[in-house]
């Protein structure tokens, strides 16, 4: 990944590449958007194992990462993913049995958890059927990442976000309260504009200060909302996916040529 502008720009020959905020990186399809998603993230593990003795990365559901997920696992290129030193968090959940298949981590858990040697004390999924689900991810947020630097404020090493077709990213949905969150890191959401069922989700405070945060976008359906996030005027309540500016670290949207339009 590189730098929070627009020169990390990698296309097929002959192919426009959408302008949006931070780095854009075109696959020419699902495998190879798959491998440099991948090649990325591993780099990012082995710097943070090397300068810190571990990696935090936090991930998302739905159905568009998961076969990335199972590719972690057994594709050769990233048997050196550092799984032993690796916190995994979940970037948002709903509010559903943790044995529902509507529950994000239940898929998550069944695909690298099973498989991976994570410490079971390095697996964080939200508690979603606690009524302070919110509160208690948030403190274990924060008292896990002091951990790295203590008294200083923690940072997640690397996100994985994706967006929905309303623009939406996590669980924050468009004219929803938790977007004009500015303190805590974890809140409930719900409205109008929430899929149901009501959802717990982490908040541009805490994402936007994570060193690294990947947009894995596939397929032609997100073709229409790419375009208008790379085109048009509307904000962050209208495409919650804008509000998404690391302050200090960097932001790569990883396409294929589908999503964007080719």
């Amino acid at each position: 990944m590189s730098d929070t502008d627009d020169t990390y720009k990698i296309e097929p020959t002959g192919f426009e590449v959408p302008a949006m905020p931070g780095g854009v990186s075109v696959a020419s399809d699902e495998e190879d958007a798959q491998e440099r998603l991948g090649r990325d993230l591993l780099t990012a593990a082995k710097q943070a194992v090397g300068a810190r003795g571990v990696f935090h990365l936090a991930v998302s559901g739905g159905n568009t990462p998961m076969p990335f997920y199972r590719r972690l696992m057994i594709d050769p290129l990233f048997r050196e993913m550092p799984w032993s030193h690796t916190h995994l968090w979940i970037v948002d959940e709903r509010r559903a049995p943790a044995d529902s298949d509507t529950n994000n981590f239940k898929h998550i858990h069944a695909l690298v958890v099973e498989h991976a040697d994570i410490p079971l004390s390095h697996v964080h999924p939200i508690p979603v059927e606690d009524e302070d689900a919110a509160d208690r991810y948030e403190r274990t947020l924060r008292e896990t990442l002091a951990l790295d630097k203590p008294g200083e404020e923690g940072r997640l090493d690397f996100v994985i976000l994706g967006m929905g077709p309303d623009g939406h990213t996590a669980s924050l949905f468009p004219h929803t309260a938790a977007l004009n969150e500015e303190t805590r890191w974890v809140v409930d959401n719900d409205g109008p504009s929430v899929v149901p069922p009501p959802r717990v989700t982490m908040t541009y405070p805490l994402l936007n200060n994570a060193r690294s945060i990947a947009f894995y976008v596939l397929g032609e359906g997100k073709a229409e909302t790419i375009r208008r996030v790379s085109t048009g005027t509307e904000g962050f309540e209208t495409f919650p996916c804008k509000g998404i500016r690391p302050v200090n670290g960097e932001l790569v949207w990883y396409l294929d040529r589908a999503s964007c339009g080719g």
